[in-house]
């Protein structure tokens, strides 16, 4: 009796996990669809995105997540701190001013960094194909326009399980190409922490902070910043 007993109940847990779709937000598990659009989601993790947040409607951005029918890998907030300390430090070694607050930066090059994380159209981790970092050369990933026109590398990297190749789980990845003239050479893989945030316009993938900086190649970022002049602060 308690066999039977504990297989109903063995029977009832996965019936319940069987019938609603889950994704993985670093160590906790949410539903996928969110009834909102993709920028009434980042306002809603605001905990994680408060950077992000600001510096897209800086960007002019705003408008676009809210309506518009998009693929949106987020990059959280740390990934901005990360590289604001970078562009801070490298002021201090030139004897210039730091930057105080986000709005200091001019809205052009927030638009510019962004645009290279925004995709038309919505796509799910099983549409991209797979990537090897080992063997490249079969399973290259594929490559992307952005919105702004970068072209940008996305792909599926599919792990062990077992001893098994490519039987594991698999974790969506979005890559930089730092020379388009030679776009498989020593591309900066930035894995992806939670995909397949389905919004009410689009998708939204959400970046690890841990291995990302925002804009990707920070020194880019940094010399678009500084060429471009950075604003006095309104105090």
């Amino acid at each position: 009796m308690q066999n039977k007993t504990l297989l109903m109940a063995l029977g009832s847990i996965l019936i319940l996990f069987g019938s609603c779709k889950k994704y993985y937000f670093d160590s906790g598990i949410h539903d996928s669809k969110y009834q909102g659009s993709t920028m009434e989601y980042l306002k809603s993790k605001s905990s994680v995105f408060d950077s992000t947040i600001v510096i897209i409607k800086l960007a002019g951005l705003e408008e676009l997540l809210d309506k518009e029918n998009v693929t949106f890998f987020a990059p959280p907030s740390g990934s901005v701190f990360k590289s604001i300390k970078r562009l801070n430090n490298s002021l201090r070694s030139v004897g210039k001013d730091t930057v105080a607050t986000l709005e200091q930066i001019k809205p052009e090059v927030w638009r510019n960094t962004l645009s290279q994380y925004i995709f038309s159209g919505s796509f799910l981790l099983k549409d991209y194909p797979q990537r090897d970092t080992l063997v490249y050369t079969a399973y290259p990933g594929q490559n992307y326009a952005s919105y702004g026109g970068r072209i940008m590398n996305v792909g599926t990297l599919f792990n062990d399980a077992g001893g098994v190749q490519y039987a594991g789980y698999r974790q969506l990845f979005l890559a930089y190409i730092p020379d388009l003239s030679n776009p498989q050479t020593a591309l900066q893989n930035n894995p992806v922490a939670t995909s397949d945030i389905k919004t009410n316009n689009g998708v939204l993938h959400v970046l690890t902070k841990s291995k990302h900086n925002l804009g990707f190649n920070t020194d880019t970022f940094i010399d678009q910043v500084m060429s471009s002049g950075i604003l006095p602060l309104n105090k």
